[in-house]
């Protein structure tokens, strides 16, 4: 794909994910499989073009947030096994069973439903052992049990065939500050591993940790890790990064271009951006680049984000718009139509996911889902 013929987009460079697959594989015991987490367009990258890369790389399966996801990557011929770990919707089970797409069971009301629904596709339950979001508490597992058994007893069949998997997920694991707490919600899911094998009910996956786990202590990995964050290149906290980063290294895979679409020069004592936002106080080059907050853009960076042009970061000046920014480039040799780089590196200079986040005091993750998915997507 030609670039230029986009007034923006974001790059995805292929040797990095490669580079992350082959660092995080090295950590895990041969056994334990590693699924790509895929949810939320890749994190922003790219839910197909990133996947076909994932699938090339020989990761075992994929995590997605919904069906929906799942019925995208088996429309563009990722057969990999998959996995929904959001709630799945009744009248998408027949879908599900349809594409051969695994769902999360994880409340009393979806297991009913399940059992009621004639579409049957397999699931892998899911155990709150501490963070309170999604997930049967453990001492629910023995109803459940109970409920799955009388199902399979009326219809001639076993759990088993149905049931491929039971995972949880930490609350803190790239806290390395607080592995107590994560033992205590790993100890508390192995209970419930330990409900199900005594009734009985085998071969099932059994599955706890992300990157943050997978990165703090083997004994997390079991039969397979959800690993997102850390494919993408970033890690989950500074603190495990010093710990692991001996040991692994990870790069960002994403960097995000625009084209200049206008300069001009202005006068001390005029106005940039709506309700007259900034004031220049000095006279002032600057330039038009075609990103706002639709494209991801946080308005929050208005008057202190900033955007590399000729390998120099030019301040936003005045407020971030639906479609514009306006940065300073005063003394950068730069026209129109070259590129200016929101994420990513020029010459000496780089801006991070992290760096943004700072700014706007949230975190990477959000930086980066919150791409717009309608932006094109070039492998590098």
């Amino acid at each position: 794909m030609d670039s230029y013929n986009f007034k923006t987009w974001i790059e995805i460079k292929k040797s990095s994910i490669e580079h992350n697959f082959g660092a995080i594989k090295s950590l895990l015991k041969p056994k334990t499989e590693f699924w790509a987490v895929v949810k939320s367009n890749a994190y922003g990258h790219g839910l197909v073009a990133f996947s076909k890369i994932a699938e090339n790389l020989a990761v075992d399966g994929f995590c997605v947030d919904s069906v929906i996801e799942a019925n995208k990557l088996r429309e563009e011929y990722i057969r990999k096994p998959i996995l929904v770990l959001g709630p799945t919707l009744p009248h998408l089970l027949a879908s599900a069973l349809q594409n051969d797409i695994c769902i999360t069971i994880s409340n009393f009301e979806h297991l009913n439903n399940w059992i009621k629904s004639k579409y049957k596709p397999a699931f892998h339950l899911k155990i709150d052992t501490g963070m309170h979001r999604q997930g049967f508490f453990v001492e629910d597992v023995p109803s459940v049990i109970a409920l799955l058994k009388n199902w399979a007893l009326k219809n001639k069949t076993a759990a088993e065939n149905y049931l491929k998997g039971i995972y949880s997920h930490f609350a803190s694991a790239k806290d390395i500050n607080y592995p107590t707490f994560s033992d205590l919600q790993f100890n508390k899911f192995l209970e419930a591993v330990k409900l199900l094998e005594k009734a009985g009910i085998k071969n099932f996956k059994k599955h706890i940790t992300a990157t943050g786990g997978t990165l703090t202590n083997p004994k997390y990995h079991l039969d397979l890790v959800r690993i997102g964050i850390g494919l993408y290149g970033f890690w989950p906290s500074k603190e495990l990064e010093i710990q692991v980063s001996e040991k692994i290294s990870l790069k960002p895979i994403l960097s995000w271009h625009a084209l200049i679409s206008e300069i001009k020069n202005l006068k001390a004592g005029e106005y940039v951006g709506y309700d007259l936002t900034e004031k220049i106080t000095k006279p002032t080059k600057i330039a038009i680049l075609p990103i706002g907050y639709w494209h991801g853009f946080p308005r929050a960076l208005s008057s202190i984000g900033e955007a590399l042009v000729g390998g120099k970061k030019a301040r936003v000046i005045g407020r971030v718009s639906m479609d514009l920014i306006t940065v300073d480039v005063t003394g950068i040799n730069c026209r129109v139509s070259d590129i200016a780089t929101i994420i990513g590196k020029q010459k000496e200079n780089k801006i991070s996911a992290e760096e943004l986040a700072q700014k706007t005091n949230t975190s990477h993750y959000e930086i980066i889902t919150r791409i717009n998915p309608l932006i094109e997507r070039a492998i590098k």
